[in-house]
């Protein structure tokens, strides 16, 4: 059975996050798919959507997307997953990545990057841009953000009682176990460099750039055939920072989402509750 068949409604008791509920397994291509963006995450992918944003691209997938915006994303992406590393399932066709990425002209981050061969066949129009960083500051970053995030004890937690958190929490842990081999602190730069290596031998030049956010906007646009914006600084969106508080500000309101549906749920019973008792005494009222 595909994981995504475990996708049920957002709970109308839902009200502390603002997760979109689009059940992709229903969805096409509205765009074209233009940019593969194929290195893996923190290494600007944050600043890289918000520049394609402002270039003109209808929205560049992230894993912001699954994460905070529409959390049934990551039961495509676990099937995804499964299907590669598994066995389990047929593995996606450029029909299936269009279900997931439809409503995107660009994709970028983590998980896509598990999927950079796959991406690259789906997808051979497309160009290739592949978002570097130096090798150990790129993993001192990973353990302190999304790595914590994958072992944060909170969200495992959440994902046993929340909407949103049961369906990314697994996906995450997923995406780690399989693609960083179950040992991110001592595979991860492994796994990193043989990714890029990768990248590389599956794209021909002319359809690739290496690029490093601080190189600015000069290459990318003209790799992308785009005019420089005038007067706007590339964009730089550091959420290093505060990437733990907004992480944990989020699992706070989950946890009142959840507090939400155990509170309806025992005023329903409570409301049953008080209806039997008023039948009770109303029948043995008119019996007397």
């Amino acid at each position: 059975m595909a994981y995504a068949a475990k996708y049920t409604p957002k709970p109308i008791t839902d009200i502390f996050t603002n997760d979109t509920d689009i059940d992709r397994r229903q969805c096409t291509r509205t765009v074209p798919m233009k940019v593969l963006l194929l290195g893996t995450g923190r290494t600007g992918t944050a600043s890289m959507r918000a520049a394609m944003k402002q270039l003109g691209y209808v929205d560049t997938y992230h894993m912001m997307n699954c994460s905070i915006e529409n959390p049934p994303d990551a039961l495509l992406w676990m099937d995804a997953l499964r299907a590669k590393y598994d066995g389990v399932g047929e593995p996606f066709t450029r029909k299936d990545w269009d279900k997931l990425l439809g409503n995107s002209q660009a994709v970028c981050d983590w998980p896509a990057c598990a999927f950079a061969k796959e991406l690259i066949e789906a997808y051979p129009e497309a160009k290739v841009v592949l978002t570097g960083r130096d090798v150990d500051s790129w993993h001192a970053s990973s353990m302190k953000t999304v790595y914590w995030r994958a072992t944060d004890p909170e969200l495992r937690m959440l994902s046993h009682f929340n909407w949103a958190a049961s369906m990314y929490y697994p996906m995450l842990k997923k995406f780690f176990d399989t693609f960083f081999e179950g040992d991110f602190p001592n595979r991860g730069k492994a796994v990193f460099t043989r990714h890029y290596e990768e990248v590389r031998s599956l794209v021909p030049k002319d359809r690739l750039l290496e690029y490093k956010v601080t190189d600015g906007w000069e290459p990318l646009c003209r790799f992308l055939g785009e005019p420089v914006p005038k007067g706007c600084p590339f964009p730089n969106v550091n959420d290093n920072r505060d990437f733990i508080t907004r992480s944990r500000r989020r699992n706070r309101r989950q946890m009142y989402n959840v507090a939400a549906q155990v509170g309806s749920q025992i005023l329903e019973v409570l409301v049953l509750v008080g209806i039997a008792l008023y039948l009770i005494f109303y029948v043995q009222w008119n019996l007397w």
